[in-house]
C-alpha cells in the first residue's frame, strides 16, 4: 500500500512538474511575442493615433511627394491619399534625402514629434516676418505648398493670411475641444529606405 501511496505521489509531482513547465513555455512565448517589434504601421493609421504615439519610435512608409529643395532634409510621406501626408525631417545620422526618394515607397525609422502652434508661435512668426528674418521655404512668400497641405491649409495665401488662418482654427478647436493651439506631427528620421 505504501508502494502504491508512493507511486501516486510521485505521479501526482511529475504533473505539476510538467505542467509548471509549459506555463512557463507559454510565459516565455507570449514575453517573446510582445517585445518582437511591430510591423510598419501605415501613415494614415500613424496620423489617427498621433497623439498617443507622440514621443515613441516608430516605422512607416508611404509614396514620397516631394523632397526640400533646400538641401534634401525633409521629405513628405503620402497615405491613402494627398489628405495624409506627413513631414519626415532626415536625423543627423544620414543628413539628407537622396533625390531619387521622390515617387517611390520610403520605409521610415525615427520618432515621432508633435509641433504645436499656438498663439506666442503665431506672435513669434509675426515678429521674424517684420524683421525680414523669417526662414523661407518654397517658391515666394507663401511657403512651402507641400507643407502647406500637410498642415491642412489652404494653399497660396500669403505669411499674413496664413496666421490669421491658424488664429482662427485655434479659436474654433478652443471652443470645440478646450485646447488653444493647433497640433502637427513630423518624424525625426534616423534611418530610411527606398522600397
Amino acid at each position: 500500500m505504501k508502494r502504491y501511496l508512493f507511486i501516486a505521489a510521485a505521479a501526482i509531482l511529475s504533473l505539476a512538474l510538467i505542467s509548471q513547465s509549459c506555463k512557463s513555455k507559454s510565459k516565455e512565448q507570449t514575453q517573446s511575442e510582445t517585445t518582437t517589434p511591430s510591423s510598419v504601421l501605415p501613415i494614415d493609421d500613424l496620423l489617427a493615433q498621433s497623439e498617443d504615439l507622440t514621443g515613441r519610435d516608430i516605422e512607416t512608409e508611404g509614396i514620397c511627394t516631394h523632397i526640400c529643395a533646400h538641401g534634401g532634409g525633409k521629405i513628405f510621406l503620402m497615405g491613402s491619399d494627398d489628405t495624409k501626408t506627413i513631414r519626415i525631417e532626415a536625423g543627423k545620422e544620414f543628413g539628407k534625402f537622396k533625390p531619387e526618394t521622390v515617387n517611390h515607397v520610403v520605409r521610415i525609422k525615427g520618432k515621432l514629434v508633435e509641433d504645436r502652434i499656438d498663439e506666442a508661435y503665431l506672435t513669434q512668426w509675426e515678429e521674424k516676418v517684420k524683421a525680414q528674418t523669417n526662414e523661407k521655404h518654397g517658391k515666394g512668400e507663401a511657403g512651402c505648398a507641400t507643407e502647406q497641405k500637410a498642415r491642412g491649409e489652404e494653399t497660396g495665401n500669403n505669411v499674413q493670411q496664413r496666421i490669421d488662418n491658424f488664429r482662427k482654427r485655434i479659436a474654433d478647436r478652443k471652443e470645440k475641444e478646450g485646447k488653444d493651439y493647433l497640433s502637427f506631427y513630423h518624424i525625426d528620421a534616423n534611418s530610411y529606405e527606398i522600397q
